[in-house]
């Protein structure tokens, strides 16, 4: 543990959960942010990564921190350091364009902890034959990641067509009824397919993080 006085910084995650804490930057000062960073890059091995960073955050950083990447889709910054081996298959799924955002984190997040991450993009069930033509796609990764706002649909249509799990996550896209993503989330808890397990809303690097441990099962 290391004191910085805002913040007790976990330096020993990586031995306990196999990847680094990682940085929340939302409600965080840029100051705040970048010394947690530092202290873990100083101090711990391995990849670092902070969510929610906003570009003015990213600029900010970018004048202290050497090689920091940021994905501005997914608001994330992170440091890659050493060769990394990609492990496994996880496939992230969105219901929409505007999903990108969370679907991205998860993306990101799973990458940056040693996973080979495929994307599959707009394949929502307003045109149910997107979905149906990658089927073999669908059924080739050891775990699937669906994100859908809307009417959340989507990860019960992909979870009756295959045999692995499905981590479904809600999204805050949608109208006035989608109640800030709350109709999407009852829709993804309420699935009728056996194997879908739920995130909370917009938690792509929830999401990342949960396929990342079920992916590396038995490696």
């Amino acid at each position: 543990m290391d004191e910085l006085g805002f913040a007790h910084v976990d330096l020993d995650r990586t031995t306990r959960q196999g990847f680094a804490e990682v940085i929340l930057c939302s409600g965080k000062t840029p100051e705040q942010v970048v010394a947690i960073f530092k202290t873990l890059l100083a101090k711990t091995s391995g990849n670092v990564l902070a969510t929610r960073a906003d570009a003015a955050l990213y600029t900010y950083a970018a004048e202290y921190i050497e090689n920091i990447e940021y994905n501005a889709a997914a608001r994330t910054m992170a440091i890659r350091r050493g060769i990394q081996e990609e492990k496994g298959h996880i496939l992230v799924v969105t219901a929409g364009t505007s999903d990108i955002p969370v679907a991205e984190e998860a993306a990101v997040t799973a990458s940056l902890m040693g996973n080979h991450v495929e994307r599959l993009y707009d394949v929502g069930v307003a045109g149910l034959h997107r979905i149906m033509s990658h089927i073999d796609c669908l059924q080739a990764a050891r775990v699937l990641i669906v994100i859908a706002g809307m009417d959340g649909v989507l990860p019960s249509v992909i979870g009756g067509l295959v045999a692995k799990p499905v981590i479904a996550v809600p999204t805050s896209v949608g109208y006035g009824a989608n109640f800030g993503g709350i109709a999407p989330l009852l829709t993804m808890l309420n699935s009728c397919a056996a194997g879908v397990g739920v995130m909370n809303i917009d938690n792509g690097f929830g999401a990342g993080r949960l396929a990342s441990l079920i992916n590396q099962l038995g490696e």
